[in-house]
């Protein structure tokens, strides 16, 4: 499913979070970089510890042209399953500084 997705850094993390893997999931991002849920602050490595091998994407509907935006059906084991987007924002490095999380109209 994740083979729409063009940037190498928005697959590789998407890549990881469908999978669980942490390591890989956690090697995209800045030490420093910072997570926003519906646009509230949230811990990453809370995020991290919480989502991963819990939360997934079950289709992709969209994927913005720079690749750096991401929709589709998503699924929580917590929460349920809703639409929800992914927008990744890179470092000069090319790592994620900043991922903002939602649920999508």
């Amino acid at each position: 499913m994740t083979e729409v997705l063009k940037n190498p850094i928005a697959k590789a993390t998407i890549d990881a979070l469908q999978a669980g893997d942490r390591t890989s999931w956690s090697a995209q991002f800045e030490r420093d970089a910072e997570l926003f849920d519906d646009g509230s602050p949230r811990s990453l490595e809370q995020f991290t510890r919480d989502a991963l091998g819990h939360e997934r994407f079950t289709s992709i509907e969209r994927v913005s042209e720079d690749g750096l935006e991401v929709i589709g059906a998503f699924h929580s084991d917590r929460w349920g399953d809703f639409k929800t987007y992914f927008r990744f924002e890179l470092a000069a490095s090319g790592k994620i500084k900043r991922l903002d999380i939602g649920q999508a109209e």
